[in-house]
């Protein structure tokens, strides 16, 4: 089969690779229908263990399945979680399975991923959420990633209903989070993004209310966030960036009590400086994606509730990934996000 292989020094190659097999009585064995690329994929291919195929973040039928593997039969549409959980350890079982002591993110970082045309899956009943015969695979190919984590982040934020939500970052998950968000009947979304074309593409959708850009200096973003909260700051703030910038940004802009959820990946070490926040009386909450809700969310795409065509800005089969990730790394045509369809 085809699969995308990198080095783990920035090179990628199309590669003639074997096709997976079962090697646990839990896997499954997926025919990939749709994917995507992620912005960290990126920093994987530069880095994380050479010689695997990437990606995480997919749909596709089931060809083939474990013995061990109960809900799912081959000829079953699934999109897949771009975590691993074993559903039984002791995190799994309080609903921390992005703390899996069996799992983590396995998919395209440490084992072969999906961008290629098979890809095994581990504990695939936890793994899979059955795609409805009503919802297209595009419809739900980012369930497993930006969606589960724009899920995630609005459900830590513990968002009141007429309150206020800063979201830092209008990329794919900032956009995903401003969707689910929505969800608990806020009563204003405040987008603060960098990028005006990003910036009004959340006003043109209607997820924004309200937008900040986010390369004035820091002092005039708190004050247009005043401006918009009665004086207090947000409510809530999701960072969904990941810069040095954007993290002070997040507890600079939040009203004293507030939650601030920390959606985003960083590449360096970020520090609290507590006696600048002393009295704020912030809680914040961060940790990886908890993927372990995804039939909720998937009932959502399927009753219209959330719609993620938007995102989409590229489509290119496989046998043109090459191109489609000089594409989505260099935001040609202000891309958000490239949809890789089978190889033709």
């Amino acid at each position: 089969m085809k699969a995308l292989v990198h080095d783990g020094h920035g090179n990628i190659a199309l590669q003639e690779r074997p096709r997976p097999a079962l090697q646990l009585p839990t896997d499954a064995i997926v025919r990939v229908t749709r994917s995507t690329i992620c912005t960290s994929d990126l920093h994987i291919m530069r880095g994380a263990v050479p010689n695997t195929t990437l990606g995480h973040e997919f749909v596709g039928v089931v060809e083939e399945v474990g013995a061990d593997v109960k809900r799912f039969a081959p000829g079953d549409r699934v999109a897949v979680s771009c975590e691993t959980f074993c559903g039984t350890c002791f995190f799994c079982e309080r609903g921390w399975v992005n703390n899996c002591v069996q799992g983590g993110w396995e998919l395209g970082c440490r084992i072969d991923g999906c961008q290629a045309e098979f890809v095994r899956v581990p504990f695939a009943d936890n793994a899979f959420t059955r795609t409805p015969d009503s919802v297209s695979d595009e419809d739900a190919l980012f369930l497993g990633d930006i969606l589960a984590t724009g899920w995630w982040g609005a459900r830590l934020a513990e968002i009141e209903e007429g309150s206020s939500v800063a979201v830092i970052g209008a990329g794919p998950v900032g956009l995903a989070t401003m969707m689910c968000a929505q969800l608990a009947n806020p009563g204003r979304i405040i987008a603060i993004e960098c990028d005006p074309h990003r910036a009004q593409l959340a006003k043109k959708l209607g997820l924004a209310d309200s937008v900040i850009d986010g390369s004035a200096p820091l002092e005039e973003i708190e004050r247009a966030m005043r401006d918009l909260t009665e004086g207090r700051g947000a409510d809530t703030v999701v960072e969904a960036a990941g810069s040095d910038a954007t993290f002070e940004m997040a507890w600079r802009i939040a009203r004293p009590n507030a939650i601030v959820v920390i959606s985003a990946m960083y590449v360096r070490d970020q520090v609290l400086p507590l006696p600048s926040m002393y009295g704020k009386n912030l809680v914040f909450k961060t940790g990886g994606v908890d993927a372990g809700s995804l039939d909720e969310v998937m009932a959502l795409i399927e009753a219209g509730k959330i719609d993620t065509s938007c995102l989409i800005s590229k489509r290119y089969p496989l046998n043109d990934i090459l191109e489609a990730y000089r594409a989505f790394e260099a935001h040609e045509d202000d891309c958000l996000k490239v949809v890789i369809t089978p190889w033709a």
